[in-house]
C-alpha cells in the first residue's frame, strides 16, 4: 500500500465545483418538487448504474412518498473516454412499468444520446408517467434533443467526479462535485 503522502501527489487538482451542502440543498430542493407532483401517488426511481447510485439513494430519502427503486445498466464509451454514440444495455429492470409513475434517474445529461436511448426503451413498456432527472446537465454538448424534467446544476464544458462520477472508476466516493484538470484526463 502507498504512502499517503505518495497517493496525494498521484492525484490531480481537483475543485470542488459544488459542495456536499450544496448538492444536500439541491437534492432535497428537487425530492420536494417531486413530492408536490406525484401527491399521493407512488413513482418508480429508476437509476442509471453506476452514476447515479448515490443521487438515487439521496433523492430517495428526500421524496415523502412511497417509492421503489430498479436500476438500469448501458455502455456508451466502451473502453475509450469519448462516447462512441452506440448505447448498449447491460442490465435491464427487474420490474414492469407498465401503468408506474417513472423517474429516471441519471447523474449527468451530456450529449442526450444514451438519455433519448433509455427514454425510447422505456416508453415503450407503458408508463403512466415518464420523467427525468438529472444531477447535472451539460447543455453545450448536447447532440440529441432531450430535457430533463428535474434538474440539480446546469454545468460548463467541464469534466466532472465525485457524488458517483468517476473517471476510470476513481473519484466516485468523493462527497463534492470537482472538476478534473484537462491534463489529468486526455491522453
Amino acid at each position: 500500500m502507498a504512502p499517503a503522502s505518495r497517493v496525494k501527489q498521484e492525484s490531480p487538482r481537483l475543485s470542488v465545483l459544488f459542495s456536499r451542502e450544496q448538492i444536500a440543498e439541491r437534492v432535497a430542493q428537487i425530492g420536494a418538487q417531486i413530492t408536490a407532483d406525484y401527491r399521493d401517488e407512488t413513482v418508480v426511481l429508476i437509476a442509471v448504474l453506476k452514476g447515479a447510485s448515490i443521487f438515487l439513494s439521496d433523492l430517495a430519502r428526500a421524496i415523502t412518498l412511497d417509492c421503489t427503486f430498479d436500476f438500469l445498466a448501458v455502455q456508451s464509451y466502451g473502453a475509450g473516454k469519448i462516447s462512441s454514440g452506440e448505447v448498449r444495455l447491460l442490465k435491464d429492470l427487474d420490474r414492469s412499468i407498465s401503468g408506474e409513475n417513472v423517474i429516471l434517474v441519471e447523474d449527468i445529461l451530456d450529449t442526450g444520446v444514451t438519455l433519448t436511448f433509455l427514454r425510447k426503451q422505456l416508453m415503450q413498456r407503458n408508463p403512466k408517467t415518464f420523467r427525468i432527472a438529472t444531477l447535472l446537465d451539460k447543455p453545450s454538448r448536447r447532440q440529441q434533443k432531450v430535457e430533463a424534467d428535474y434538474v440539480g446544476f446546469t454545468i460548463p464544458s467541464e469534466f466532472v467526479v465525485g457524488y458517483g462520477l468517476d473517471f476510470g472508476e476513481r473519484y466516485r466516493n468523493l462527497p463534492d462535485i470537482c472538476t478534473l484538470p484537462q491534463d489529468a484526463h486526455e491522453g
